[in-house]
């Protein structure tokens, strides 16, 4: 008896260390109780939730290209993006839920071309550069024109809008503060609030125009706002 009882309890052990450890222990064919081993099934399944948003936004941007914004359907886009309509919900309540995520991304991608263009931004050719960056993705960008040409029917879009105006200011202030150190703080955010509003006035004005039209308004926009930047900062050397 003593024998059995000191096995059971020299058992007992083994399977706590074991159970402690993460490892995988059974008796009778039924596992212990044991820390899930979660981790190397969540990342592919993360993968795949990516993966099938990021298939449903680029979807999505050919329909609204094809059809318009107000025409698209969300079986259309389920059926492209080769799920169930029940599968698409999953990860988006309805269309605007994904029309919003899209002109996020929109968002992204432009917010990183304007960040690596104030790396080295100059006064005379740094602001063409970033326009004529604009202007490229304003036309060619799959949905941009459809989408963001009706912001004003979009209250979440208006935000977002708003949104991306006041951190691209931000990040212009912050470039020019350190060329134009002399420039008082509050007329500096002024300029770099009214430079982006008036550019994203005019280069969304220009993605309804032929390409003959539009490169004459990009080539008056840039003009416009060399001008400008002389008549606000007229007299100051950068530093």
């Amino acid at each position: 008896m003593t024998a059995v009882k000191n096995d059971n309890v020299e058992t007992i052990k083994t399977k706590q260390d074991a159970v402690d450890e993460g490892r995988d222990v059974q008796e009778s064919g039924a596992s212990l109780i044991r820390k899930p081993k979660v981790a190397p099934r969540r990342i592919p399944v993360q993968a795949r939730s990516r993966e099938r948003v990021s298939t449903i936004l680029k979807v999505t941007a050919e329909v609204i290209q094809e059809v318009g914004v107000d025409r698209a359907k969300t079986s259309e886009i389920a059926r492209r993006a080769g799920m169930s309509l029940a599968s698409l919900y999953r990860y988006f309540p309805n269309k605007s839920a994904i029309i919003k995520a899209l002109a996020e991304q929109h968002i992204v991608k432009l917010n990183e071309h304007l960040t690596e263009t104030m790396l080295e931004l100059d006064m005379e050719s740094g602001f063409d550069r970033l326009i004529d960056g604009y202007a490229h993705f304003y036309r060619h960008e799959p949905g941009y024109k459809e989408i963001w040409s009706g912001v004003e029917a979009m209250p979440e879009l208006q935000q977002l809008d708003l949104g991306e105006l006041y951190d691209n200011a931000h990040v212009i202030s912050k470039r020019a503060s350190q060329m134009f150190p002399h420039i008082e703080n509050k007329r500096m955010w002024v300029i770099c609030v009214m430079l982006p509003r008036s550019c994203g006035a005019i280069l969304r004005l220009m993605m309804n125009m032929d390409e003959a039209e539009a490169d004459i308004m990009l080539t008056e926009l840039k003009a416009m706002v060399r001008a400008y930047i002389t008549h606000s900062l007229g007299g100051i050397q950068a530093v």
